[in-house]
């Protein structure tokens, strides 16, 4: 087995919150990237795969455990790494050329060499004749195209990027990775590794030899997949479909294995400090409609529901993810089933499915019953939102703390549980009696 380029070893990274409180994003992280391999780091917004990638790149140190490139420890920025970041983080005041040349202006690099070397990174990236344009002049395609030049011109041993296609539209994003694909076969930038993060299965399997799917809270590898297809692969590829198959079932499949082994009930069990999934209770509703409908018998895989909605994972698990923790539907091994709960929800009127969404509401989601809790004991039936926001700061970083409770505060108002006053930051009963 030859040496790894990239080694990582017990990696844990906390952020501190407070004098005795810490947030865990990552947990017991080791891995190992040899020469030649594009692996795609996987998974949920939120699940810690950017941090991971800042630790790597030498931006961010571990909590605990050990960082190697090459077989020296990683403790500062390294010379043999270049990031391609998901916001095009272009100077707007220089050109693309001045843009490309930065970073090996930094090197000290002699200005004649600089620019030649900008000149060929910005021609092997297909932006010739755009060299002294500005980044307000440039598409969003191109901007990024700018900055996988500024990453190519310093000629890395390896390229970090993350998720560098989300904030472009689909056919500029196939395009730019197409033309990834070309530049890595033809082995014309001298890299040799590419690590990605990404949220999209499709664009996983599309790039990568392998594929780190992550968990979340705290963020740990919960699977390390070979990608067993041949380059170029095409998404129309029986193989390709398959492999998209094999994701969804190890993302949906261990949390369910891990529940039954504890013995608990077949669903999602959360306390008080569960990151709330920031799902729409209407596009929860169309899932479920969309499952109930004559031709999908109650179940579907999820890949056709990504499919069928046009949805990726991080807009498709919140919305299963609230369909499991309300009992509405069963998820595992890749699949979505309604419950007969899910059936009673969905063949309710309006006012029933409120009622329905109610009930589920207090009994399977701590916070709203806590929230609700709080508002019938007290004498006017109200409360302030910052009471909630001090609790969960207990367990969430002030951000996510904002989110979760932003989250059930528009369930409960979809529910009638209780009643929210934005300007005045109060939560009420609606009808106290």
């Amino acid at each position: 087995m030859p040496d790894p380029i990239i080694e990582l070893i017990d990696v844990q990274k906390y952020f501190k919150k407070g004098e005795r409180q810490e947030l865990h994003v990552l947990q017991e992280i080791n891995f190992r990237m040899y020469e030649n391999e594009i692996v795609g780091i996987l998974g949920k917004s939120g699940s810690g795969k950017s941090t991971l990638l800042r630790i790597i790149a030498g931006l961010m140190a571990p909590s605990t455990g050990a960082v190697n490139y090459r077989g020296q420890s990683v403790r500062g920025p390294v010379h043999g790494m270049s990031m391609v970041f998901q916001s095009f983080a272009l100077l707007p005041w220089l050109t693309v050329l001045q843009n490309v040349e930065i970073g090996l202006e930094a090197q000290g690099i002699h200005r004649d060499m600089r620019r030649d070397r900008a000149l060929k990174a910005i021609d092997m990236i297909g932006l010739d004749g755009f060299e002294s344009a500005y980044p307000k002049e440039l598409s969003g395609g191109m901007r990024q195209r700018v900055g996988f030049a500024r990453a190519l011109v310093v000629e890395p041993d390896i390229l970090l990027m993350d998720e560098p296609f989300s904030a472009l539209d689909v056919l500029t994003g196939d395009n730019l990775k197409s033309d990834l694909m070309d530049l890595w076969n033809s082995k014309k930038t001298g890299l040799n590794g590419i690590l990605f993060v990404t949220h999209n299965i499709e664009e996983a399997i599309l790039l990568a030899d392998r594929i780190l799917i992550f968990n979340s809270n705290p963020g740990s590898i919960r699977a390390d997949l070979k990608i067993p297809l041949l380059q170029p692969r095409s998404a129309q590829d029986p193989r390709f479909r398959n492999q998209i198959d094999r994701v969804y079932t190890l993302m949906t499949t261990q949390p369910q294995e891990e529940r039954m082994k504890e013995g608990q009930e077949e669903h999602i069990v959360i306390d008080l400090s569960y990151r709330l999934p920031e799902a729409n209770v209407a596009e929860m509703t169309g899932l479920l409609e969309t499952l109930d409908a004559p031709e999908h018998q109650g179940k579907m895989d999820l890949p056709d529901v990504a499919d069928f909605l046009m949805l990726d994972i991080d807009d498709l698990f919140p919305l299963t993810e609230l369909l499991d923790i309300l009992h509405f539907a069963k998820v595992s091994k890749g699949d979505i089933s309604i419950t007969d709960e899910g059936k009673a929800f969905i063949e309710a009127d309006m006012l029933d499915r409120k009622k329905i969404f109610s009930e589920y509401l207090k009994k399977y989601v701590p916070l709203a019953r806590y929230i609700y809790d709080q508002l019938i004991h007290h004498p006017r039936h109200r409360a302030l939102e910052e009471q909630f926001l001090s609790l969960l700061e207990d367990y969430l970083t002030e951000q996510e703390a904002e989110r979760v409770l932003r989250t059930v505060i528009e369930w409960g108002r979809y529910a009638e549980l209780f009643a929210y006053d934005y300007n005045a930051g109060v939560l009420s009963l609606e009808n106290p009696h």
